[in-house]
Formats: structure tokens, sequence, C-alpha cells
């Protein structure tokens, strides 16, 4: 085997754990903890969110008085240009490393090109299974009087998060650390 022929498997094989890679991020649970404050009142502040979160089509399924927690499920649903686009991707890559085969094993004559009817509708499935979820968001408050500003533990999705930041930080005058806007690299 040549090393032209080496370097072209080797790159191709990179090419497809790549691909793997993305497709597990994908779906990784992106679940964040984060405090916030706010100089308005808990009641206040309460139903700017829970309006927010309806809004954005969460539906409240429970909470508990005593520890001051509400509880909110939504349904993340996969994004169908993405799964076309990786069944693509999948589909592609995998001709690629048919044609690696062939050109190592002759032998096998056109056969190894069919690993791309394999490779891209398996990819574009499972981004598609493994991206639909069902997310919750929870909101507890911390401070106990009511009169006073608020301070509250939320629990959700990273985007979620950052979304809420951005759009209610100045109408509901939410401060948190400025964690979420930090990469983790």
């Amino acid at each position: 085997m040549s090393y032209s022929l080496n370097s072209t498997l080797l790159l191709t094989i990179l090419l497809a754990i790549g691909l793997f890679f993305f497709l597990r991020a994908s779906s990784k649970d992106r679940t964040t903890i984060v405090e916030i404050s706010s100089s308005q009142q808990p009641i206040k502040v309460l139903n700017g969110l829970c309006e927010w979160l309806n809004l954005r089509g969460w539906k409240q399924t429970g909470g508990d008085f005593e520890e001051r927690i509400l509880i909110f499920k939504g349904q993340v649903v996969s994004s169908k240009f993405l799964a076309i686009f990786l069944g693509f991707l999948g589909g592609f890559g995998s001709c690629a490393l048919g044609l690696v085969i062939i050109q190592i094993y002759p032998e096998l004559g056109w056969w190894p090109i069919l690993l791309g009817l394999i490779g891209g509708p398996l990819s574009g499935i499972v981004y598609f299974k493994k991206s639909a979820r069902e997310e919750k968001f929870e909101l507890r408050l911390i401070n106990e009087n009511e009169n006073e500003s608020t301070f509250m533990r939320l629990r959700a999705h990273r985007d979620e998060l950052i979304s809420l930041e951005n759009e209610l930080g100045e109408k509901l005058q939410l401060k948190s650390d400025g964690s979420l806007f930090k990469t983790p690299i």
C-alpha cells in the first residue's frame, strides 16, 4: 500500500470520527444552573418569567410551594434541514471511505461505494432521534421576603438561559455573574 493511500485512508477515517463527535455533541445535555438577582419584587419577576416561558412554548408541569420551585417542560424538536444535511455529509463521507477501500483492495470491485447507502441515512436518523427530547426549566426562589429584591436559581438548557438574560435582562433588571456568556474553553 502506497504512502498516499495510507494518508488518504487516515484522513477519511478522521473525517468519519469528526462526524461521529458532531452527532454526539448535537444531542449532548447542556443543562446549566445560574443564580440571578433583580431589584424588582419577586412576584413581578416571576410573572414576567412565566409569561416569557409560556410565549416560548414551555408548559408549567409542577412545582413545590414549600420549596419555592416552579417546573416547566418543553419539547425540543430536531432540525429537518440539519438532519438532511448530515445525511448527505454521512453519505458522501461513506462513499469516500468506499473509494479508498476500493483503491486499497481492488478485488472487492465497486461494492464498498455502497457504504454511502448506510452512512448517509444512518447519520441523519441518529441526529434526528437523539436531538429531539424533552427539556426542563426549573425556577427556585431563594429569598424569603416578598417585599425586597429577588434572588433566584435557574436550572435549564444553557441556550434558554442566555435567551432569557438577553430578552428580559433590562425589562426585569436581571443580573447574573456573566458566566453564561463565557466559553467553556
